[in-house]
């Protein structure tokens, strides 16, 4: 027994202090916040200084803290049991927690996601932040008791409340994020899940190794603290803090206030998810976002037997290994901000899958099995240099993961409707743990009746990863095309935009720009935030491979009402009916590639297209193409062989020209004038 001298305890109020840690600083800069212009969004961290977002980090922080901490105790109790009834079904019991952990999401997924629609979602936050201190006082108690049954029934409890925290994770980050703070928000989510689940592995695997009684003294008393009161201490008071942060989460109020509720959850999962297929491209992505679900499941299960029976090794080198990818994955998410330009850039998404293959396929070919004898430890570990690639190469499936699953979270936020945008989530979620029962029966299956060894299973994993991946993005072309334009702005091409923001985030707007090279229309597509339809002549719309990328993106291709009449009025009929419909369209009055590089004269066609539809013109000038493959200086573009790689563009953006001052010659005068403006 450990005996300390007599400590005399006085509380403080812990409310007086969250309410000075957040007036002080998050409340004054949530007042600086509404005082700003929306060009000053706060970078990733700088989220972290705002009320908007700091107490919701810090929330679902600590819930992911705790959820795991009580989850991996518990499985090591398990694991270590001297109860015999126990040590004989370890395998099983600890599938089966796992089990029970998971089935909540499948049981009340759908109706969270429709009180999150009805209800205020800060308020919803907070009521399960005291579900979840009455859970882990009820975890005290089975601990005291050393009831087992009561454990397993407070993880399905804590398996609840956690899918109903879901759909809210992720749906209130639209409601207090401007739109390019969207990907740096949801990044620094997926950062802290995956650093919370990494913390509460280790500090609960920690906690339930303490073997000695603590005991001390409060005021007159003698307090005898059982080992295991260190979990329940921990538990609790990160539940109790996770509260009080809760409190300072301002007011999301509900999209959906007169949904009414169906409180069958398996009646209601299946309309959930005809929630999530409304827009078949969210639906894809949701199976993608599922299927790194599937992924990492499968390398996270695997992990332990991989690091034993594979390389002989310690349980402290199977910490670093699921370390590396679990810091893989956040890192790859805190990159995704900016290698997005902090837009929803699908781009990344391809990017990620062929990362996922790739070092997958390598982790296979990167093993040495060692001699057999005693296990090795860590140090061992780290003085064989073979074993750095195996830590690359995890590494690298987190980073590439990351790079993955943050787009396509942004996407599903941004092209689903509000007042259905919960359910949408818990659609995911739903379809979450289907595929992570999957990957547990898919191992299941293949490593004990198909015969395969663990490094065979990685191998099946990555090029099952390839089939996946050619398969959505068959069906949805849009996230290579996105990939495509990616690639040729960060590898030909450093593009810096100016002015950006005077393209409006809603309505119909048209933008005009000076036109030099066959892809002017993807350099500007990569760089705005919104859908842009291009207008192009119609024999560069047919140009082999770029013809793709522009029938992707939905290109309006046009000629002269000389040479085909019948594509020049079909032309203005699709133009209106986009800017009927909210659409950004970007012309190029010039009508053709620029041969000097100097801009021609634009014609009277931006004058027909606003006379139809007012709106505002947008103009835009391209500064640096002149000269490179794509243009026609020193004779016709795609000739000859590429000069230039990582050369500096610029596109800057003027002031919006409402529609009754727009002619021709003023767009002219317009872009004409930024083209000078900056050099």
């Amino acid at each position: 027994m450990i005996t300390y001298p007599a400590i005399n305890f006085k509380f403080p109020s812990a409310r007086p202090i969250f309410r000075n840690i957040f007036s002080k600083s998050v409340k004054q800069n949530m007042e600086s916040d509404k005082q700003k212009s929306k060009s000053n969004e706060k970078s990733q961290f700088g989220l972290l200084t705002t009320r908007r977002f700091a107490p919701f980090f810090s929330t679902q922080f600590l819930g992911a803290f705790n959820d795991n901490v009580y989850k991996n105790a518990l499985v090591l109790l398990i694991a270590w049991s001297t109860v015999t009834v126990i040590a004989d079904n370890a395998d099983r019991l600890i599938n089966f927690s796992a089990g029970i952990f998971i089935l909540p999401f499948f049981l009340f997924a759908a109706i969270a996601g429709q009180l999150a629609d009805k209800y205020d979602k800060g308020k919803i936050i907070r009521w399960i932040k005291l579900a979840e201190i009455v859970i882990m006082g009820c975890a005290t108690i089975a601990f005291f008791f050393d009831s087992f049954f009561a454990l397993i029934l407070i993880l399905f409890l804590m398996g609840t409340q956690s899918s109903f925290f879901a759909p809210v994770k992720y749906s209130i980050i639209p409601d207090h994020l401007k739109p390019k703070e969207i990907v740096g928000g949801n990044a620094m989510v997926g950062m802290s899940t995956n650093v919370s689940i990494l913390l509460g592995t280790i500090i609960g695997g920690l906690l339930i190794q303490i073997e000695h009684e603590v005991s001390f003294r409060l005021g007159n008393m003698t307090v005898n603290l059982d080992p295991r009161m260190w979990i329940c201490l921990v538990v609790c008071f990160t539940a109790f803090v996770g509260w009080l942060s809760s409190r300072y989460i301002p007011s999301a109020p509900p999209p959906s206030p007169d949904l009414k509720i169906s409180w069958n959850p398996f009646t209601q999962a299946w309309k959930t998810i005809q929630y999530g297929r409304k827009v078949h491209s969210v639906f894809l992505s949701i199976l993608a976002i599922s299927w790194f679900w599937f992924l990492g499941m499968a390398y996270l299960t695997q992990l332990p037997k991989f690091t034993n029976e594979v390389l002989q090794a310690s349980k402290n080198v199977y910490i670093v290994l699921m370390s590396m990818f679990i810091i893989g994955t956040g890192l790859g998410a805190l990159l995704c901000e900016k290698l997005s330009g902090r837009k929803v850039e699908l781009g990344l998404v391809p990017l990620g899958s062929i990362g996922l293959s790739i070092f997958g396929c390598d982790l296979f070919f990167s093993y040495t099995t060692p001699a057999v004898g005693s296990e090795i430890g860590l140090v061992p570990f780290l003085q064989t240099p073979g074993n750095y690639r195996i830590l690359f190469d995890l590494l690298m499936i987190g980073v590439f993961g990351g790079f993955y699953y943050i787009p396509l979270l942004a996407f599903i936020q941004k092209r689903t409707a509000p007042e259905y945008r919960s359910r949408v989530i818990a659609a995911s979620n739903i379809m979450n743990a289907l595929f992570m029962v999957m990957s547990a029966g898919a191992g299941f299956v293949l490593l004990g009746y198909a015969g395969l060894t663990i490094p065979q299973f990685f191998l099946v994993l990555a090029l099952a990863n390839v089939l996946v991946a050619i398969y959505i993005y068959t069906v949805v072309p849009e996230f290579v095309v996105r990939f495509l334009i990616w690639m040729l702005t960060h590898t030909m091409y450093r593009v810096k935009h100016t002015g950006f923001d005077n393209i409006p985030d809603e309505g119909a707007a048209v933008i005009v720009c000076n036109h030099v090279s066959y892809v002017d229309g993807p350099l500007i597509g990569g760089a705005c935030r919104r859908p842009v339809r291009f207008v192009m002549f119609e024999p560069i719309y047919k140009l082999p491979v770029l013809n793709f990328i522009f029938r992707t993106g939905k290109a309006i291709p046009i000629n002269s009402q000389r040479k085909n009449p019948e594509t020049f009025e079909k032309a203005f009929e699709q133009i209106a009916q986009a800017l009927d419909d909210g659409e950004v369209i970007c012309i190029f009055p010039e009508g053709r590639l620029t041969t000097d590089g100097e801009t021609a004269r634009f014609r009277k066609g931006i004058e027909k297209i606003i006379e139809r539809n007012p709106v505002p013109v947008v103009p835009m000038a391209l500064k640096g193409m002149w000269g490179s493959f794509f243009s026609h200086k020193g004779g016709p573009a795609l000739t000859g062989l590429p000069k230039r790689f990582w050369s500096k563009i610029e596109l800057v953006a003027g002031e919006p020209v409402m529609p009754e001052d727009v002619t021709a010659a003023k767009m002219q005068e317009a872009v004409e004038k930024l083209i000078g403006k900056y050099q």
